[in-house]
């Protein structure tokens, strides 16, 4: 065999092999890649809109372009107000039909405020395209609108049974988080699918069926003031910050190893005196090194992947808390934000048929990333309602929450035919 021929056999082997298409999934891939650049343009237009968080007026003003995308393809739509909560709002965008009921998750907000410095849509070069927001993720709701008109080209969309719930605070859920995700678990209840658009660990070749929750944790510890030169000593003991060094070194020690876990002190201040903003995560501490210190407080974070993770790890956090050295004492709060989604075998199925998809397409295999590779995500709060559950099949790319953030604009037809087929698939086969 010839060098040449070798090399050719050789990027055979390494090229995403298309499976079998149906005539109407055909059609379904040829509508994406002639609507491509419109897909584009969309994604161009919302990403110039700025939609912090905090920029309400920006968050429903990029829900109205898309909630007119919504309305095109038929569907009924709301808006919910986010006063309650303190946010701008949620919309949702519902199409009764028959078959498996299909939850469709995507958000409007960025962590790009206002005053940030990275409000436009640039092109780096033909392929890639770099904006606040554009992967994370309003490039996940271009992927779940094109793949949705793909289904509403060929007659699919019209008898489907879909809601899509796209939040408006997910870089920073408004409070109190039953309020916050009514609109998400409510739309969940009954589903038998649910998917999320984000931009997973930005590797097209993975997903998400699992995710880490995370909890705040506050710790406080008070110690006995008194001239530094009678530190120790029975009457006055060892001080708030040595007693915080002990918690958390026994914190590192119990805890530090454990599969998918971990737990990461942010903040602490302490001295004398100390001043802590939790809101704002900042704070002032005054102190003198002639002084043993009164006060320390440690701010900081827990992930996990599981309920009883989480209970085991609060369980071995407050006992250690609880152990004081002489003349301190602490407590130790936590305030639980998002839940963990721990993998099943319904959202492993759900990842074969789209495996399934993604091959059949010639866009390649599809495997399940490393949850301690996956953020929070608002799809975990449905976690307990949706039978099968998967995230992370929007717009892929790099430098998600940074300047930087990137799109590989090669994936946008990609992924959307993927999710195309799939909602197909489903609509036609049932849930199994």
């Amino acid at each position: 065999m010839s060098l040449r021929l070798l090399l050719l056999v050789g990027l055979a082997g390494l090229l995403p092999q298309s499976g079998t298409l149906t005539p109407e999934e055909r059609a379904l891939t040829t509508f994406i890649d002639a609507n491509n650049d419109a897909a584009i343009a969309l994604l161009e237009r919302v990403v110039n809109i700025n939609s912090g968080t905090m920029n309400f007026a920006g968050v429903q003003d990029v829900g109205k372009v898309f909630r007119a995308e919504f309305d095109g393809l038929g569907f009924k739509t709301e808006w919910v107000d986010g006063a309650p909560f303190g946010r701008a709002g949620h919309l949702v965008a519902e199409h009764p039909g028959t078959g498996p009921r299909i939850l469709l998750i995507g958000h409007l907000d960025t962590v790009f405020e206002p005053d940030s410095p990275f409000q436009k849509f640039e092109r780096v070069n033909p392929t890639a395209a770099k904006g606040p927001g554009i992967t994370d993720m309003k490039g996940g709701n271009v992927v779940m609108l094109s793949a949705l008109k793909a289904l509403q080209s060929t007659g699919q969309l019209k008898s489907m049974n879909i809601v899509a719930v796209l939040t408006g605070d997910e870089e920073s859920a408004g409070r109190p988080l039953t309020q916050s995700r009514a609109a998400l678990v409510k739309a969940a209840q009954g589903a038998d699918v649910a998917i999320g658009f984000e931009d997973g660990d930005g590797n097209p070749a993975t997903a998400v069926i699992a995710r880490r929750g995370t909890t705040n944790w506050e710790l406080r510890v008070k110690g006995t003031p008194a001239h530094s030169s009678q530190i120790f000593n029975a009457e006055n003991g060892y001080g708030a910050v040595f007693e915080a060094a002990r918690i958390l070194n026994a914190f590192r020690e119990k805890l530090a190893g454990q599969p998918h876990l971990t737990f990461n002190p942010g903040v602490i201040l302490g001295g004398t005196a100390v001043e802590f903003d939790q809101p704002a995560s900042r704070g002032t501490g005054f102190g003198k090194t002639n002084v043993i210190a009164e006060h320390t407080v440690v701010y900081g974070d827990l992930r996990a992947l599981s309920p009883q993770q989480f209970a085991d790890a609060k369980k071995a956090m407050q006992d250690i808390v609880a152990a004081s050295l002489p003349q301190t004492s602490a407590t130790i709060m936590f305030d639980d934000g998002y839940p963990a989604m721990a993998p099943t075998p319904g959202n492993e199925r759900l990842l074969t048929l789209y495996n399934k998809a993604s091959v059949d397409v010639g866009a390649g295999e599809v495997i399940a990333v490393n949850p301690d590779l996956a953020g929070a995500a608002d799809v975990s709060f449905i976690a307990g309602h949706a039978r099968l559950i998967l995230d992370g099949v929007g717009l892929m790319g790099t430098g998600g929450h940074t300047v930087n953030e990137t799109a590989d604009l090669r994936t946008l037809p990609a992924m959307s035919k993927r999710m195309a087929v799939l909602l197909s698939r489903l609509q036609r086969d049932g849930v199994k």
